[in-house]
């Protein structure tokens, strides 16, 4: 399928994005389920990034989960996202270096759609400080445009969608040299899931769930394939294990050709 192919998600599929509050009540209610199946961590520092427009408040229910499986999970601190603004750069690399320097170990960077091409050009810029990333409907792949958001993206930065190979790290659609995971819906109402997906290697995996765009950061599926993904140990990464209850959930990525 060649970039210009690739369309913005549909208009019902937009509307469909209402589903992020049920999503959320189902995951209140599935937490009992979670807590039981999904592994501890070792303690390690984990940097979530929100999505475009909002801030740590979107959040604060997948940290606190994670907090609760024995990860240091922390938010961003520097407000709305609104994009590559001056200081950005900068703050997230201080950030990264604070996590880092207080616990002595690498950390993870967890990013939804925007924050999630954050997370990949940090892992790029500052690999021996980055223990992985993983991303949620992140459109780093194909046309920029390809999106229901990037009038929104233009408004609130001031920038092009066509600058990005500007920003943090160069080229977008590289992935960076630390193992990582993207987690993206084909009911994305927001990024065209096409774009959103990483080319496999021995470092790179995809996990897809059934969600919308807006509900990634707390979908039940979503929450416990980050956990699993961020509870390996430190230079032990393993593709994601779709074996067992897993497999009534987690299907194998089909991509188009």
């Amino acid at each position: 399928m060649t970039e210009t192919s690739v369309k913005p998600p549909s208009r019902m599929l937009l509307l469909l994005e209402g589903r992020a509050i049920p999503e959320l009540f189902g995951f209140a209610a599935s937490l009992p389920t979670l807590t039981a199946l999904a592994p501890r961590g070792d303690g390690q520092p984990v940097l979530v990034l929100p999505g475009l427009t909002t801030s740590d408040r979107s959040t604060v229910a997948l940290r606190r989960f994670l907090r609760s499986k024995g990860f240091r999970a922390y938010g961003w601190e520097l407000g709305l996202n609104f994009g590559p603004l001056p200081g950005i750069e900068d703050g997230l690399i201080s950030r990264v270096e604070e996590l880092h320097d207080k616990y002595e170990q690498k950390v993870s960077l967890v990013g939804w759609s925007l924050g999630g091409i954050y997370a990949r050009q940090l892992g790029k810029m500052i690999p021996e400080k980055i223990r992985q990333v993983v991303s949620l409907g992140s459109p780093f792949g194909g046309d920029p445009r390809a999106t229901n958001a990037w009038r929104v993206y233009q408004m609130a930065s001031g920038q092009s969608v066509e600058d990005g190979h500007k920003h943090m790290g160069g080229a977008i659609h590289e992935p960076p040299p630390v193992p990582t995971t993207a987690i993206y819906s084909k009911t994305d109402g927001i990024c065209a899931w096409q774009n959103c997906i990483e080319r496999e290697s021995e470092t790179t995996e995809n996990i897809e769930v059934t969600a919308s765009h807006c509900g990634l950061g707390h979908h039940p599926a979503a929450v416990y394939a980050i956990a699993d993904r961020l509870a390996q140990p430190e230079g032990e990464w393993r593709k994601f294990d779709r074996s067992g209850f897993r497999s009534m959930v987690y299907s194998e990525p089909h991509y188009p050709a």
